[in-house]
């Protein structure tokens, strides 16, 4: 195994961080469009190593409680996603999701969440919207039906 491999797995099961095997891989596909690891040219293994370095560094932070206000720097990414979920939803409250942050981590807002709890609540908004769209397709199959 090629020594940035292993280096990248390394900083993504440190304890800062914690990512599974499928954390992980979303942040490669998200910053390379690819969905292996072993995929990746050099330029892009260094690209991901230097994201998982600052992940790991704005992790550090956040546990000093430097970043309270302004939002961990390490999930403005995944904070950008679950608001494109939550227009997909057709909230268009901040507190509709900042209530779900609460129900499901205890965490009064979407800026404290760290990146494990910003996945869990990126893939509840993902199962939320296919509910939803099913829903509909199958209010349409239903007026189709009736015709």
């Amino acid at each position: 195994m090629e020594p940035n491999i292993k280096k990248i797995w390394g900083i993504a099961k440190s304890p800062e961080l914690k990512l599974t095997d499928e954390e992980l891989h979303l942040v490669v596909q998200a910053h390379t469009g690819k969905d292996s690891i072993k995929a990746l040219n050099k330029r892009e293994l260094q690209m991901v190593i230097r994201v998982l370095g600052n992940m790991k560094d704005s992790a550090k932070k956040s546990e000093r409680g430097r970043s309270r206000f302004s939002g961990n720097t390490a999930t403005e990414n995944q904070r950008k996603k679950i608001f494109r979920l939550t227009q997909e939803l057709g909230w268009d409250k901040p507190s509709r999701v900042n209530g779900m942050c609460r129900k499901m981590f205890g965490v009064g807002a979407v800026e404290w969440l760290d990146y494990q709890q910003c996945s869990k609540l990126i893939e509840a908004l993902k199962s939320m919207v296919k509910r939803q769209k099913e829903g509909q397709d199958e209010g349409l199959q239903a007026c189709d039906n009736g015709q």
